[in-house]
């Protein structure tokens, strides 16, 4: 077990030390999932939603496990490098070039950059929730926009610090840089315009999360309305009536037209066509399109609902009947159950829906007429 099988820069690494660093691995994993598991089964059981400092705490406490993993592994090491002191073996460089020198050191300081940024990162969100919580007339998508501007400002400087743990040459990766976005700049063209949409989306706030809108997928004629679940640098995920997340380009919701149904009034006028047989009584129908849409709930009974005939059609009048109604995820729920009871009162007054009917006629020849 004490056997030498490799050396990493000046330690040498047997049997031992694998067997320990993978169970000790192994093991935080394992407490991370019980963690998670058995915190979620008693929260369901006590219907409680564990949120803002104490969701952070949990997090942070299921990933201190893979800390003191880290640290039993490098003190296994102990056991057969006697001789060797820690400080050397942070100072051993196994990259070493004339533009880049890494040690272990800087291996364990990017490591602890991340995790701390992630730290970072959780209590600047709990701060945001604390910050938002308290202003009662705040929005769900304005807290969400500050929270992702933060992750995207702390894993930026994160990045730089990275370089600087690692001792890169700035000048190397900025020379580097201008020559790879140039190329890619030509080849990505529609990512870059996404992205800046993401920033437009983001920084504007237009359109937010939880927001409702609709607009044209690109598939049919028929727009789709459809709800704002997370806005991202590139895309955004929005949710249909049917439940299906979809993932959109964010330049499909800066550049064309979006009707955005949580901006400006919440009300909004909508149409229902109805096509009634030739020969109807025109006033009866009206009055019953207006009994129908005013039986509804939903319909503000305040505001004007108004009966027209659009056009004398191939198959029948068609009629057209207009109410105000509060634009809800669930008006098209609305617009069926009116039509239910229009059917309903049709058919207890005997007024007919036509659909299309068509005359044959055949015309024998002159020849087939004489045998």
């Amino acid at each position: 077990m004490l056997e030498t099988k490799f050396t990493l820069g000046l330690i040498q690494v047997c049997y031992l030390n694998i067997l320990i660093i993978a169970v000790s691995f192994f093991l935080a994993y394992v407490a991370k999932k019980i963690i998670h598991r058995s915190v979620k089964r008693y929260l369901t059981s006590a219907n409680i939603h564990l949120e803002g400092r104490k969701a952070i705490l949990l997090r942070l406490l299921s990933q201190s496990g893979f800390a003191l993993a880290a640290y039993i592994s490098v003190k296994s090491f102990n056991i057969n490098n006697k001789g060797v002191t820690f400080r050397e073996f942070l100072d051993y460089h196994f990259i070493d070039t004339s533009k880049i020198k890494v040690s272990f050191e800087n291996v364990i300081l990017v490591v602890l950059i991340i995790f701390g940024a992630r730290v970072i990162l959780n209590v600047v969100r709990l701060f945001i929730q604390r910050r938002f919580k308290r202003d009662k007339v705040s929005e769900i998508g304005t807290e969400y926009v500050y929270s992702q501007v933060a992750k995207y400002i702390i894993n930026v400087f994160a990045f730089f610090c990275i370089l600087v743990a690692l001792d890169v040459d700035a000048k190397l990766f900025l020379g580097g840089s201008a020559a790879l976005l140039v190329g890619l700049g030509l080849g990505l063209q529609d990512v870059f315009k996404d992205m800046f949409s993401g920033f437009v989306l983001l920084f504007e706030g237009s359109i937010r999360v939880g927001d409702v809108v609709e607009f044209n997928d690109g598939k049919s004629s028929d727009s789709m309305v459809a709800k704002i679940i997370r806005i991202n640098v590139r895309t955004t995920q929005i949710e249909t009536r049917d439940g299906n997340i979809l993932i959109v380009p964010n330049a499909k919701l800066t550049q064309e037209y979006v009707e955005n149904w949580s901006h400006g009034s919440t009300l909004s006028r909508f149409r229902l066509p109805v096509t009634v047989a030739y020969g109807s009584d025109t006033h009866l129908v009206s009055e019953i399109l207006r009994q129908a849409v005013l039986s509804h709930p939903k319909v503000h009974k305040t505001r004007e609902v108004s009966v027209r005939l659009n056009d004398f059609g191939e198959n029948g009048l068609q009629m057209e009947i207009m109410f105000w109604a509060d634009q809800s995820w669930d008006i098209n729920v609305y617009k069926s159950e009116i039509r239910f009871e229009i059917d309903r009162l049709f058919r207890h007054y005997k007024i007919r829906i036509p659909y299309p009917q068509r005359d044959m006629r055949i015309v024998e020849s002159s020849n087939e007429s004489k045998t």
